[in-house]
């Protein structure tokens, strides 16, 4: 519902310097003028044309798909619709502090101490417009969390916030991906809020998210290319 492009120029920007990588950053139409699923259609055709643009180049590069909150959701969708449709083939995910399910009564949502940034009553205002039709938030491409196999996915690096509403959702996704066997490095940030990691230049936890994320994508890149 929120966010763009401009705002997220210097992480990008920071990730291409630390990690090598070209940084695509996707300026998906958002809530409510556009409800879901269009933000999920937009990332899938987004992803879609990355390969595409590469590919006219005569480029194979590993591609990750990554994102913050609402931005980890449409992530770990994509890295479950690339496995559903037989590709592309996408090498890791990276979700930070991602929205993978509809459920506002878990512990870290009534959390007094988490409602900082991101509380339960604007996570709540968020889900009315984004996917007013209640039905439709249990469904995996809006809650990821709800999908029934998740074998088969592409490794996870998954960060969460200590004081985040979000923070038991997202380590219940690290967790299932784990018990379906995917290979999974997760971290979670104490003493942070929602939102710490965007914070580039401003929070030493951004910092510390930055050279973490960094550290995992080189980590798997250079597993990548040892010989078998």
């Amino acid at each position: 519902m929120i966010g763009s492009l401009d705002e997220f120029e210097t992480l990008g920007r920071n990730l291409v310097a630390r990690t090598g990588a070209a940084v695509v950053l996707v300026d998906y139409r958002l809530a409510p003028e556009h409800r879901y699923p269009v933000a999920v259609e937009d990332s899938w055709a987004a992803l879609r044309w990355t390969v595409d643009h590469f590919a006219a180049q005569g480029l194979q590069l590993p591609l990750i798909v990554a994102g913050d909150s609402a931005g980890g959701n449409l992530a770990a969708i994509m890295a479950q619709r690339a496995k559903a449709e037989g590709g592309p083939e996408i090498s890791l995910q990276v979700l930070i502090y991602p929205v993978t399910d509809a459920d506002v009564d878990n512990v870290s949502y009534t959390d007094p101490s988490n409602q900082l940034m991101l509380s339960r009553d604007s996570m709540i205002w968020f889900w009315d417009h984004y996917a007013p039709d209640t039905a439709a938030r249990s469904r995996p491409d809006a809650s990821p969390l709800q999908a029934t196999d998740l074998s088969g996915l592409p490794p996870a690096v998954v960060l969460t916030a200590e004081h985040d509403v979000l923070r038991d959702e997202g380590e219940a996704y690290a967790e299932k991906l784990r018990a379906a066997g995917v290979p999974v490095q997760s971290r979670r940030f104490e003493g942070q809020m929602h939102g710490f990691f965007t914070f580039v230049n401003v929070l030493p936890g951004s910092a510390a998210g930055l050279d973490y994320v960094a550290e995992q994508v080189e980590q798997h890149l250079a597993g990548r290319s040892q010989p078998a």
